[in-house]
């Protein structure tokens, strides 16, 4: 198992230097430990991973965009969630727009809040909410918890993975019952 798991940890950091982008090397250093459980192909991980910072780099590099809003990037499988908030539809749209345009993304789920950006208040509960669905998944026998990707904002859950119905049930439910919870957003790929 180690020697599978050091043949991505170099995988990812031959894909960074390609790229030549610091942080997909650093992310691929991580990635190793996280594909042993992953439904995902290596590559797919890593790829994922490099979605995240394109897209993000294109909002960042939108002044407007960057500056009035707060945009959470997460990509699984090629499908990226926009979560957060802008202030208007135009922004909110031409996320959507700079998200579609990263190669390699397959699906935009643009769940973007037209509302002034959250506090930090806000933001911290919406961790503390990811982490007790986390741990609450680390509890069940029904699937693999690591497969399940948990997205919290403004207390909307947003559940992304590749799963099979019955497990999807079980996160959807486990997510559901959690404390703060206001909805819970089912953005799975199945495996059936």
């Amino acid at each position: 198992m180690y020697a599978k798991i050091s043949l991505y940890l170099v995988a990812g950091a031959l894909i960074g230097l390609l790229q030549g982008c610091a942080e997909v090397m650093v992310a691929g250093g991580a990635t190793g430990v996280a594909v042993a459980h992953d439904q995902r192909t290596a590559g797919a991980v890593i790829e994922d991973q490099a979605i995240e910072l394109k897209v993000g780099s294109a909002i960042r590099g939108d002044k407007e965009l960057n500056e009035q809003s707060h945009i959470n990037v997460t990509s699984y499988n090629g499908a990226v969630l926009l979560s957060g908030e802008t202030p208007g539809d135009a922004l909110r749209k031409r996320a959507e727009e700079l998200a579609s345009r990263v190669e390699k993304v397959k699906k935009v789920h643009n769940e973007l809040a037209v509302a002034a950006p959250s506090s930090i208040v806000s933001r911290s509960s919406d961790t503390l909410i990811t982490t007790k669905i986390k741990s609450q998944m680390v509890g069940t026998k029904e699937f693999d918890p690591t497969r399940v990707k948990v997205v919290t904002e403004n207390g909307v859950v947003y559940l992304m993975g590749l799963v099979k119905h019955a497990e999807a049930d079980v996160a959807t439910e486990i997510a559901g019952h959690t404390g703060g919870v206001q909805r819970v957003v089912k953005l799975f790929e199945y495996l059936e």
